[in-house]
């Protein structure tokens, strides 16, 4: 199979996340490759995906999963070489999949080369001004520049020793103390991740995952305002709304975005840009702008209880923006920092609802409470991640999945402290449990060291209710989930249609219904009980049907039979989302 040239295939692509170090070990390190990624290319084409997305497979000394990146422009060598970079793209190529690298480009890892020099040189040289240093107050600058505060807890300045070994300047890192914060200001800087986004492009990466996209451009005057004063400023009732908040989601960040998209256009097709900017909804279409990045991750839907009233709400309100901006809206209930969605769908509402911690992301509270198995309804959770999926599958805009959920793979949320990597763990104290749950490597067969993960092990401890859910228990079982997402993703190539869609009335709270342009239905059953469903032909189902029947937390995709203007055992439709072309 060729790779598609269409230039618009990102609009409504089905993604899917490969966490590099946890999804297969070829070598037998405990570490995934991309050597292991090359491997299952045929598992990744029979899938039935678009796309993979990469998380980072820089050097790295995981200081933060990888995202603390050592040497944008090389692979680590734990997980391979450009030449295995190179073999899996073509790989992955040869089967029509194209591939997404992130790109994490609000700090290096302290290892840098550049933060290095930076040590080095000393206090107001040209390389210090490539990062963020500042004196430190008090009598011999033994303070830090403000009390701000981390992102993964803790303080967000550290003090460096210079040279002489004399106590010196501070740096600035929005994140963890390895990863200091690049200076966007300096043309340097500028210049260079040009250099790195034509450097992956050359090598036929065909788009690129913004990490903290939002983050990159700051206004540090001389006298910093306190960590309390923080949530006030740049804000309105709703949030960040007017880009002058200190290094939150600037409007000069814009300025950068405009010269990568010169630089994505000038290859064909162009390379395409995802952001990931956690932004108010009315500041989030300058990401996804053409003009811009293009497309910026919305994440609702992941925020979202298991609701009929929230899910019409949060996708009417995401299609109506994505017309505003150009851009095709993206939908996501997993990833690689959040609990996965079969296991946050089981839980009670008291563990959903995103109180406190981890970024306000659901489910912290179980982790917070010992994440023990035993507390979640389990294949409650799973019934509904499946019916959240084939509802997710069939809406208009590109759908991103992370590895394991085409598994239902639960989260393992009772890792010992002793096994954590997350950095997060670390700087709170275990105040905050951290990511690692999401990340453990997958199980491929029912037995071995690693569940077929690799020969000798997993760099994250893998439960031995894993074997359970292997792709090799999975497949060719009719029901299963693996075989559930096969069949939902081919059919959706098949069906895919323009980019709009029309609400039906069901004359049930709990029931969400929706057309798509050429009479593909889809029906959601959020409550516990059966509900009826329309006239046509019924293509897949999440849960058998119970006398013709969708069950409680289930979806069914039809078929119309016609095109008239109603919708037998249905009220006729309402309420029609904005349209664009587009279609694959």
């Amino acid at each position: 199979m060729s790779i598609s040239q269409d230039p618009n295939w990102w609009r409504q692509a089905a993604v899917y996340q490969i966490y590099p170090r946890s999804f297969a070990d070829a070598d037998g390190n405990g570490i995934g490759d991309l050597q292991g990624i090359t491997s299952r290319v045929p598992y990744l084409n029979e899938l039935g995906i678009d796309a993979v997305w990469l998380s980072p497979f820089y050097p790295s000394a995981l200081a933060d999963g990888g995202y603390d990146v050592d040497d944008y422009r090389e692979v680590d060598p734990k997980i391979g070489t450009l030449e295995d970079f190179d073999e899996m793209v073509a790989a992955l190529h040869a089967e029509g999949i194209k591939v997404v690298v992130d790109i994490v480009p609000n700090h290096s890892s302290d290892r840098h080369e550049w933060f290095r020099q930076a040590l080095a040189a000393g206090p107001g040289s040209p390389e210090r001004e490539r990062y963020i240093f500042r004196d430190g107050l008090g009598e011999h600058g033994e303070l830090p520049p403000s009390d701000w505060e981390s992102v993964f807890g803790g303080p967000a300045w550290e003090r460096v020793t210079e040279p002489d070994g004399s106590p010196g300047q501070w740096y600035l890192h929005l994140f963890a103390k390895e990863q200091p914060d690049f200076n966007w200001d300096n043309p340097e800087v500028r210049e260079d991740f040009l250099t790195t986004l034509r450097f992956w492009s050359d090598r036929g990466v065909d788009g690129f995952r913004i990490d903290v996209a939002h983050a990159l451009t700051k206004n540090l005057e001389e006298t910093l305002p306190k960590q309390a004063e923080l949530g006030q400023l740049g804000t309105g009732a709703d949030g960040f709304i007017d880009g002058s908040h200190p290094y939150w989601d600037r409007d000069e960040v814009h300025e950068i975005y405009a010269q990568w998209r010169k630089l994505f256009d000038e290859y064909d097709p162009p390379r395409t840009a995802v952001a990931e900017a956690w932004v108010h909804p009315e500041r989030r279409a300058r990401y996804a702008s053409p003009e811009g990045l293009g497309q910026a991750f919305n994440f609702d839907l992941l925020m979202a209880e298991f609701d009929a009233g929230k899910f019409q709400q949060i996708i009417t309100k995401n299609l109506t923006e994505a017309e505003t901006s150009g851009a095709s809206s993206t939908w996501v209930f997993s990833n690689h920092d959040v609990v996965r969605h079969a296991t946050r769908f089981g839980l009670s509402d008291s563990t959903v609802t995103p109180e406190h911690g981890n970024n306000g992301k659901p489910g912290n509270a179980w982790l917070l409470n010992g994440g023990h198995r035993e507390d979640v309804d389990v294949d409650l959770g799973l019934r509904r991640a499946r019916a959240a999926t084939l509802l997710m599958l069939a809406l208009p805009g590109s759908s991103y999945l992370y590895q394991g959920e085409e598994l239902g793979l639960q989260e393992v949320g009772d890792i010992p402290a002793e096994a954590r990597q997350d950095p997060t763990f670390f700087r709170s104290r275990g105040a905050e449990i951290g990511r690692d749950g999401c990340r453990v490597p997958l199980p491929w067969t029912s037995a071995g060291s690693s569940f077929g993960f690799g020969e000798d092990g997993a760099h994250l401890p893998q439960p031995g209710w894993f074997a359970d859910y292997a792709v090799e228990v999975q497949e060719g079982q009719q029901g299963s989930t693996l075989e559930l997402y096969r069949a939902a993703l081919r059919l959706r190539r098949e069906l895919q249609t323009e980019e709009s869609l029309e609400w039906l009335k069901t004359g049930h709270k709990d029931v969400l219904a929706f057309m798509r342009p050429n009479g593909w239905v889809t029906v959601t059953n959020f409550s516990d009980v059966k509900a009826p469903l329309p006239a046509g032909e019924v293509l897949l189902t999440s849960a058998e049907l119970n006398d013709g029947m969708l069950p409680g937390a289930a979806t069914a995709w039809i078929r119309r039979t016609s095109l008239d203007a109603t919708v037998t055992g249905m009220p006729e439709p309402r309420q029609r989302s904005p349209k664009r072309s587009g279609a694959q």
